[in-house]
């Protein structure tokens, strides 16, 4: 069984602190190509508690396409944050964590668009685009 606890973290230049609750924490990486242009690599989030994120300082926000927003440090420019616009649970980069949080890598997004110069190590599960689609994409019958 896990055990709630709190995590603390800041960016680069340390005017933006993050707190939050991880019960069961957990990294994902999603290579997709607006995480990869905006990361210069790949965005890795930590799974954390819904409703336990609390950030201070200077952040700033960029709607990145219709549907998601970005959010960064105002001062250093650290990547921050990923967020579905129809959600308000925000995925937070786990790089403000030391060590990440001691969290394991246990999912991949977008795993097609992965460069080819670079690949995780480990057994963790690994979605491909059509597979996200699928996940994502409204059912026959619901609004889009």
């Amino acid at each position: 069984m896990n055990t709630p606890r709190d995590i603390n973290g800041k960016c680069l230049c340390g005017a933006v602190t993050v707190s939050a609750t991880v019960t069961k924490p957990i990294v994902r990486a999603c290579h997709c190509d607006m995480c990869r242009q905006h990361t210069s690599s790949m965005f890795m989030s930590l799974a954390t508690d819904a409703g336990s994120i609390t950030f201070s300082g200077p952040t700033k926000t960029y709607q990145s396409s219709d549907w998601a927003e970005r959010g960064f440090c105002e001062v250093c420019g650290s990547t921050l944050w990923y967020r579905a616009l129809a959600d308000e649970n925000k995925n937070i980069a786990a790089g403000l964590f030391e060590n990440a949080a001691d969290a394991p890598l246990k999912l991949e997004f977008f795993i097609d668009k992965c460069p080819s110069g670079y690949a995780l190590a480990g057994e963790h599960r690994k979605m491909n685009t059509e597979e996200m689609l699928a996940l994502f994409a409204p059912k026959d019958g619901e609004d889009s």
